[in-house]
Formats: C-alpha cells, sequence, structure tokens
C-alpha cells in the first residue's frame, strides 16, 4: 500500500510516502507557521522523488491533533481536498500516537505536548500499545498519572512537552521531538481501519470573538 502522509499538527511541516516498510521519499521542515504556504509545494517534491503520479497513491494519512489549532486544520483541509480529487480513503493519525511510535520505546513511553497554561497533552503508551487515551492535564497531574503507570519501571518522555514534565519525573529519558517522524506516520497511518478523519480537540481555542 502506498500512503502519503501529512503532519501539520505541531513544529513542522511534514510529508512522507511510503509502500510498506520501505519510506521512498520525505521531508520535514520546522516552523510554527506558514505551513498552509509550504505544504503542497513539499507534496509535489515528495512526489516527485518518489517519482510516483498522485493516481498511484492507495491511501492519504494525516496527523489529527492534538496540537496548533490552525495547522492540523491545513493538513485535513488539504488531506481531504486530495483524496476527494484522487477517490482515495483519507485516514487520521493521532499526534501523540504518532510521537510515541517515533521513539519506538520498549518500555513506559509518555507522548507530551505543551499545551500551555501550565497543561500538557498526555498519552501514555507500553510497548507501542496505548494506555490512555490522549488527555489534557495540569502538568503535576501528568506527572502524577505517569508515576502510578510507570511503577519502578523505565520510562520515557516523547515530543515537544517532554521537557515541562522531565524535572517531576525521576530518572525519565527525555526524547524532546518537536513533531513525529513522517515516516512513522505513513506506517500508522496504513494500519488504521478507513474513516473519514476527525480533529482531536481536547481544549477550547485560545481565540475569543470581538464583543461589541
Amino acid at each position: 500500500m502506498i500512503v502519503l502522509a501529512l503532519d501539520t499538527c505541531l513544529g513542522a511541516c511534514s510529508v512522507a510516502i511510503a509502500d510498506g516498510d520501505h519510506t521512498a521519499a520525505w521531508l520535514s521542515e520546522a516552523m510554527a507557521r506558514g505551513h498552509q504556504e509550504r505544504l503542497a509545494l513539499m507534496v509535489r517534491d515528495v512526489m516527485g522523488e518518489a517519482r510516483l503520479a498522485f493516481g498511484d497513491l492507495d491511501r492519504i494519512g494525516v496527523t489529527v491533533g492534538p496540537g496548533s489549532f490552525t495547522g492540523l486544520r491545513v493538513g485535513l483541509a488539504f488531506a481531504k481536498g486530495l483524496a476527494l480529487a484522487l477517490d482515495r480513503p483519507c485516514v487520521g493519525v493521532g499526534a501523540l500516537e504518532a510521537l510515541a511510535a517515533s521513539a519506538g520505546s520498549p518500555g513506559i513511553c509518555a507522548a507530551v505536548i505543551d499545551a500551555g497554561r501550565g497543561r500538557a497533552y498526555l498519552q501514555l503508551f507500553e510497548a507501542g500499545r496505548p494506555l490512555t487515551a490522549p488527555d489534557i492535564l495540569p502538568l503535576p497531574e501528568a506527572a502524577e498519572r505517569l508515576a502510578r503507570a510507570r511503577g519502578d519501571r523505565h520510562a520515557r518522555l516523547v515530543g515537544p512537552g517532554a521537557a515541562l514534565l522531565a524535572p517531576m519525573i525521576a530518572r525519565a529519558e527525555v526524547v524532546g521531538l518537536v513533531a513525529p517522524s513522517p515516516a512513522t506516520v505513513a506506517r500508522l497511518a496504513a494500519d488504521v481501519s478507513p474513516s473519514p478523519p476527525r480533529p482531536l480537540y481536547l481544549r477550547a481555542p485560545d481565540a475569543r470573538p470581538k464583543t461589541p
């Protein structure tokens, strides 16, 4: 299965094409904003490097959050539009799941994204399998949840929010990825049951309408 994977949820704009375990081509550029301007050009370049036509694709995969409201909407809109034009299925991949899979920890892995205001998006995994659902928690509660789950076992903190929890977790390994590996997103997307992707919002947007 040839999968085009997109990620615009966090601090990068990333694209990859994978066929099974083989990654044909990928690009990833660190950026806090500007995903909308770069994404289509990166897809074009990756398709060219892989020497594939868009008709060769079997599936489109895209990260659905949690993360930047603007960023994840950019990726979702592009992925859905391309899938509709090509008449191909489009599937969603959780950003926390993709971060944990990118780190590849055999033990307890906590995928962590900074949610602002002293909070973190958190999901726990063990040997690649989810132990908890994605959640948003105050940092002390996130640290307590991880401490209860790990017991005396090795723990790995992964993601752009890992450094926030590190001072609260003894002997934890820190992997400060700013975004998941696009090749990992493609691999996960190949295993998802086909269904329309939906954005994963765990908090309300910070923006508020102006009052008259």
